[in-house]
């Protein structure tokens, strides 16, 4: 719907007439807010919700000179906190949002209910109405009013949203995860974008993550960034040397400040930082400015209906990964290494999981590449998935038998095993003849009859040791064995 007659449009569509593309504040301005009222009533609509609201970023609010009503000034009981995504306004309150549209009044954002009417404004005084109803009346109306409706099959400004895309919610999840990495000094800085183009900064504690949290704005983008530094000179010097910056720093009150400035402005703005107690510079490239984790802050009842999205990071990825484990399942994956304190990881479709030396298997072993070598691809059963510390740990054991409690019935066998050990206070000898056959300690106690001052003396590892099993605990993993009873058996 426009105030511009299709008459006037030369051959490409380019209209060339003399109609001003700025609102007249007058009474076209006010045909337009009539003719949405016509559309509104003929769909039953009374009320409007906002979605994705902007404000122009980096530029003055507002190219046309300051009017009554300028902006958002008294159209929101709470103040300008109450322009944020989802925001039901009445219908009042719309056309007076649609007026400050129509003057570029630095702001914007859809008005619309959900499945049946939708108001878009566009540039040069265009505007877009979207309704599940014919509207046959308010198409009458819009014409004795003067404008010039046309059909179109969707709004340009219509939301396209990929479900393909990661988005983490700001739910109870998101915050322990923040709150573990504020813990493990990874994490210090929250990013809170309330509206497009406009952002507040909180620096986080451990004891403040919930006073922050409290003060978040519905369905707002958080962005998560390693904490301030407290060196502010080294951030200064680390400014590059020509491009756009954005610096983040916290005064000696303890209030969050940030400024973006080109390499010309940065001299004023390194003064500004001479009393700062840390600071931090952050590129507004899109491809260099890569912050921890991001969420978006769900509905109240948990879901997320804000349908913008954060620019996903390797952390978010990684989430959207973990979401697709469960505890038992089976997975295949490629051992990529073997860690100093024998941890083997393994990559399991780009995500690298664990597995302790217990879960390598159940049979003793010296180190984990006894059981296992670099590029070897393995089964395993997923132990745990901790998406917070962004942790798998997976099992090989756990898809075999345990053949210990098969042993149970060897209890009073006698044998003669290989001494794999010696210890202060006994030995230990493998009683079957698998080189990871299992293992029973003979205590000193039981080396000999008589009380010895060194019951080892004269056992050798290697030797061969004729042994009785006394017991096989299999829920310690510990067999007893005795060679003093065993020779007496004889």
């Amino acid at each position: 719907m426009t105030k511009y007659d299709p008459a006037d449009r030369d051959e490409h569509g380019h209209y060339t007439g003399s109609e001003d593309t700025v609102s007249d504040h007058g009474e076209i301005e006010a045909s337009y807010l009539q003719a949405v009222a016509a559309f509104a009533e003929d769909t039953g609509v009374d009320h409007l919700a906002v979605r994705e609201p902007q404000v122009p970023s980096l530029a003055h609010f507002g190219s046309e000179p300051s009017v009554d009503g300028f902006g958002l000034a008294g159209l929101f009981p709470a103040g300008p906190t109450g322009f944020h995504d989802g925001a039901e306004v009445p219908l009042d309150i719309a056309l007076e949002l649609v007026r400050s549209m129509l003057r570029d009044n630095g702001a914007w954002c859809r008005l619309e209910a959900e499945g049946a009417f939708a108001v878009h404004v566009g540039g040069d005084q265009y505007l877009y109405l979207g309704s599940s109803r014919p509207c046959e009346e308010a198409l009458a109306r819009t014409r004795a009013l003067g404008l010039f409706p046309e059909r179109l099959d969707s709004s340009p400004y219509e939301r396209e949203t990929d479900g393909a895309d990661v988005q983490r919610p700001g739910d109870d999840e998101f915050w322990a995860g923040l709150r573990w990495a504020v813990a493990a000094c990874r994490a210090g800085l929250l990013e809170e974008t309330y509206v497009e183009g406009a952002s507040r900064w909180h620096r986080l504690t451990r004891d403040s993550i919930d006073t922050v949290r409290a003060r978040i704005a519905p369905r707002a983008r958080l962005a998560v960034w390693p904490d301030l530094s407290s060196d502010v000179d080294a951030v200064i010097g680390a400014r590059p040397a020509e491009g756009l910056v954005e610096c983040v720093w916290q005064d000696k009150d303890g209030r969050i400040h940030s400024a973006v400035a080109d390499e010309d402005e940065f001299a004023e703005l390194a003064a500004r930082l001479s009393d700062a107690e840390a600071a931090a510079l952050l590129s507004i490239y899109a491809d260099e400015r890569a912050s921890l984790f991001t969420a978006v802050m769900p509905d109240d009842d948990g879901v997320v209906r804000a349908r913008w999205r954060t620019e996903p990071t390797p952390s978010d990825r990684n989430w959207a990964f973990l979401k697709t484990l469960h505890r038992g399942e089976t997975v295949t994956g490629t051992v990529t290494r073997i860690a100093d304190f024998g941890v083997t990881f393994v990559d399991i479709g780009g995500f690298e999981a664990m597995i302790n030396i217990p879960e390598l298997s159940w049979r003793p072993f010296d180190h984990p590449s006894d059981i296992v070598s670099v590029g070897q691809e393995v089964n395993a059963e997923i132990l745990d998935v901790d998406p917070i510390r962004e942790r798998v740990s997976l099992s090989l054991k756990a898809l075999h038998e345990d053949p210990m409690p098969l042993l149970t019935a060897w209890i009073g066998r006698t044998l003669v095993g290989r001494v794999t050990k010696r210890i202060p206070f006994g030995v230990f000898v493998r009683i079957e003849e698998a080189e990871n056959g299992f293992e029973g300690l003979v205590h000193n106690s039981e080396l000999a009859d008589e009380h010895l001052e060194n019951p080892q003396l004269g056992v050798q590892v290697g030797d061969a040791l004729l042994v009785k099993i006394l017991d096989i605990d299999t829920v310690r993993r510990r067999i007893t064995l005795s060679h003093r009873q065993a020779v007496s058996e004889l």
